[in-house]
């Protein structure tokens, strides 16, 4: 499969004003909280455009402004405070680019204004969005290609590695876009199995296909009932590895990988169907996060489980009241078959599990519940260990995808005391459904430390935090950081 190539960064030391004039069509200024504007080159034009719209320089703080140059270029001016948290600074600096971006420039430049010591952080952050932005996302339309940002020029300051966290970890969160965008009929679990399998030949990776023969004979019986409704017997659980030589530990991924999901049986209605191609994002995440591992040559371990299949409806399709057996022997009784994603993964966890990794992370678009209890600008995270958990809420401040920790009590599992089997698989009331997803999934994992990313921030209307596009690719920065935490 073929990577999105981000822009080639070029850097500089020298002050904006060293750029001929004319040469420049797209320019973002970057100002560091406290610089005084007067003093910055082209500021004059700056406060000149205040003074006629009545506005305060603090009120860059919040709203990024443009002025028009005479040669007919464009430049965007931003004033970033170093103190804000990182979501807030990520999301002020896509609001100050997307303008500029959204004419598709060939090259982008970027002035960074301010005391030296505060300069490498704004820069990093401003690249970062550019490059996260400035890649082209699957378009079907006919007319108006829009064509990939090629160069960011970088004016006042100059990285030590060019930024290389922040250019892999576009990297996964462009290819985890990439991958949720495409339609149904691009990406079945067939046609996603084959970019997959291209993809780790091109990185490296081990890759393991367990297809609906080796299932049967694992008894994967979890994963094989949501199986029955694709006719084309497509449906597979992937594992990658990625094992460098100096590894200090082992961790798994788990990621769900529904390439659309219509409730099966329980058909969902046409307006909770719509979008249902993104229920593989969980799936796409894993692999984005996996490729920034590799591109930055983390010193882990890191085996990815992949559940990729599809909820459709069928005459073979799981049905109400089925007692079904998974891979680990607990007897599951059918409730609901549209919880469809905590049986896929229930067999996958198993899987996981068996080689004792020092945790398990899975990624999942699981429950309507999470979005209820959070929107679409927070997922929820549920942990067997509370450290792991508070490992994840901080992880999320420090890149900016914000995690809510819920709890994981005991006593929540006699709503899922069956009278037929080990467990029920949900409940029909829906009430707090999260955590009973979790409680469910929470038997697959056996003693393995283990967090559930429950991934309702997966789609935002206008995008979130630093990414611009409806699909927002959140997940890949929270989990690379958890795997660099790791790490180190």
């Amino acid at each position: 499969m073929e990577l999105n190539t981000l822009a080639e960064l070029i850097e500089t030391k020298k002050d904006f004003t060293s750029l001929k004039k004319g040469s420049a069509g797209h320019v973002l200024h970057v100002v560091a909280k406290g610089d005084a504007l007067d003093k910055i080159p082209g500021g004059e034009r700056l406060l000149a455009v205040l003074k006629r719209k009545g506005m305060k320089a603090e009120e860059l703080l919040k709203s990024p402004l443009s002025c028009e140059l005479d040669d007919g270029a464009v430049a965007r001016w931003v004033v970033i405070d170093a103190k804000a948290d990182v979501f807030r600074r990520h999301e002020l600096m896509r609001k100050a680019l997307m303008p500029l971006l959204e004419e598709h420039p060939a090259e982008l430049h970027i002035a960074v204004h301010g005391p030296a010591g505060e300069r490498p952080a704004l820069a990093e952050v401003a690249v970062y969005v550019a490059w996260l932005n400035g890649a082209t996302l699957p378009n079907y339309k006919s007319k108006q290609k829009a064509k990939p940002l090629a160069k960011i020029h970088l004016y006042g300051c100059q990285s030590a590695d060019g930024f290389a966290r922040a250019r892999a970890l576009a990297e996964g969160n462009v290819l985890a876009r990439r991958l949720t965008m495409l339609p149904p009929n691009e990406l079945t679990p067939r046609s996603y199995r084959q970019r997959i399998a291209t993809l780790a030949k091109a990185e490296g990776w081990g890759i393991e296909e367990l297809d609906i023969k080796k299932l049967r004979k694992l008894k994967a019986g979890a994963f094989l009932a949501v199986a029955r409704g694709s006719r084309h017997e497509d449906a597979a659980i992937v594992h990658l590895s990625y094992a460098p030589k100096k590894a200090k530990a082992s961790y798994a991924l788990v990621g769900k990988g529904i390439c659309f999901d219509t409730g099966g049986h329980n058909l969902k209605p046409a307006r909770y169907m719509n979008n249902m191609h993104d229920d593989m994002n969980g799936s796409a995440v894993t692999l984005g996060i996996l490729l920034a591992a590799t591109r930055l040559k983390l010193p882990v371990r890191l085996d990815c489980w992949l559940a990729i299949a599809q909820n459709h409806l069928s005459p073979e399709a799981y049905t109400q009241n089925e007692v079904i057996t998974a891979l680990n022997g607990t007897t599951i009784e059918i409730v609901h078959t549209d919880a469809e994603g905590r049986m896929v993964l229930a067999d996958t966890l198993s899987l996981a599990a068996r080689a004792k990794p020092a945790a398990i992370v899975d990624f999942a678009t699981l429950t309507g519940s999470m979005a209820v209890a959070l929107g679409e600008r927070m997922s929820g995270v549920l942990a067997n260990r509370d450290a792991l958990a508070a490992r994840a809420v901080a992880a999320g401040q420090a890149t900016g995808e914000r995690v809510v920790a819920f709890p994981l009590p005991e006593d929540y599992d006699e709503a899922l005391d069956s009278t037929v089997a080990d467990v029920k698989q949900c409940t029909l009331d829906g009430e707090a459904d999260h955590i009973l997803a979790a409680r469910f999934l929470n038997r697959f994992v056996a003693d393995t430390p283990w967090l559930h990313v429950d991934l309702s921030a997966s789609r935002c209307k206008g995008g979130l935090g630093a990414a611009a596009s409806d699909i927002t690719g959140f997940g890949v920065g929270l989990g690379l950081a958890l795997l660099h935490d790791a790490a180190e």
